[in-house]
């Protein structure tokens, strides 16, 4: 059995992914330090309460010898507040990424899953986005995602450590079995939000910009199921396994829904109304994100099962309803 370490493991995607494999057999410790996380999405899982920034913290879990990977979920990822707080994301998302890598070093593990994003691609030039496309971040948490990227890299020129980095879309839904979900505090995605406000907890849901140069002037996004993003890890570790080498990966559904698109599905997924209001544009926003995943699919053998926006909504709003209040804050 191999032995997995699952860095924000607590969260919302790392949660998914560390119950997901652990499903398929793998030996699994989450380390979190629930600033973020929440206890409760570790389940029953070993759960090391830390900080990856930490270089005796690290020292204490991969002392055994015997991790074979690392799964790095480990980041602050809110584009808006990266914009007020970049000094908080460059020491999180690289400072402490760094330590990470050197403590992988010191413990002679050399395989790494990283948790990256499409916001390193900036507005882009074409559509979809492939692997290939121009790399211009155009807010500090992207960027930040970008450094670790590229760290990671150098240290590969001149190491054994070999990553792989996944490029999410717009990870959104829940476990379709009802036992995970997405809590944050505050809460800043959209679907989340949405369904919020289908159970009465918010008055509306805002709509941050209404003439961005799509069909119905609000972003468009590529949402990615959290099961399917589960499952990508899982392909990458079995790619590093077979001996892969370093390589970038986008993670998406390869087709956009707009924010507007979005709520109208919500409507139809809980029958509800659900009241939106017009706010003005969020410093940092690309108008349009979709993914070509090609590359995923044809190396890594992965293919997407959630698709249908209705769906992945439909995965949400079951967990939200059974758990109006999330992990019991």
């Amino acid at each position: 059995m191999r032995k997995v370490v699952v860095t924000g493991g607590a969260g919302y995607i790392g949660s998914h992914f560390a119950h997901f494999i652990s499903g398929k057999g793998y030996e699994v410790v989450i380390l979190d330090d629930l600033s973020l996380g929440h206890a409760k999405a570790a389940g029953d899982l070993p759960l090391a309460i830390g900080n990856v920034g930490d270089p005796r913290f690290l020292d204490s879990v991969f002392g055994g010898g015997d991790v074979d990977a690392v799964v790095h979920f480990a980041a602050y990822s809110k584009v808006a507040e990266s914009m007020t707080e970049p000094a908080k994301y460059y020491q999180n998302n690289v400072c402490a990424g760094l330590e990470l890598l050197k403590g992988m070093e010191r413990h002679g593990v050399n395989k790494l899953v990283f948790s990256s994003t499409c916001a390193l691609y900036g507005e882009p030039e074409t559509l979809p986005i492939t692997e290939e496309n121009q790399k211009i971040p155009i807010n500090p948490y992207g960027a930040t995602k970008l450094c670790f990227e590229r760290m990671a890299m150098d240290l590969a020129a001149v190491s054994t450590l070999r990553p792989v980095f996944l490029r999410y879309f717009n990870a959104a839904g829940a476990d379709p079995e009802g036992r995970l979900g997405e809590d944050h505090d505050p809460e800043t995605h959209l679907i989340p939000l949405i369904l919020q406000t289908a159970l009465g907890q918010r008055e509306s849901v805002s709509i941050f910009g209404s003439d961005y140069p799509t069909d119905d002037g609000s972003c468009v996004r590529d949402y990615i199921h959290v099961t399917d993003l589960a499952d990508a890890h899982l392909k990458a570790l079995e790619y590093l396994d077979g001996g892969g080498a370093p390589d970038a990966f986008n993670m998406g559904a390869g087709k956009g829904s707009s924010v507007l698109q979005v709520v109208e599905a919500a409507r139809r997924v809980t029958g509800l109304s659900i009241s939106t209001q017009p706010a003005p544009r969020r410093p940092g926003d690309p108008s349009t994100l979709i993914s070509s995943s090609e590359k995923a699919m044809r190396v890594l053998g992965w293919r997407p099962e959630y698709t249908d926006i209705d769906i992945i909504i439909e995965t949400a709003w079951h967990w939200m309803k059974e758990n109006p209040d999330g992990y019991d804050r």
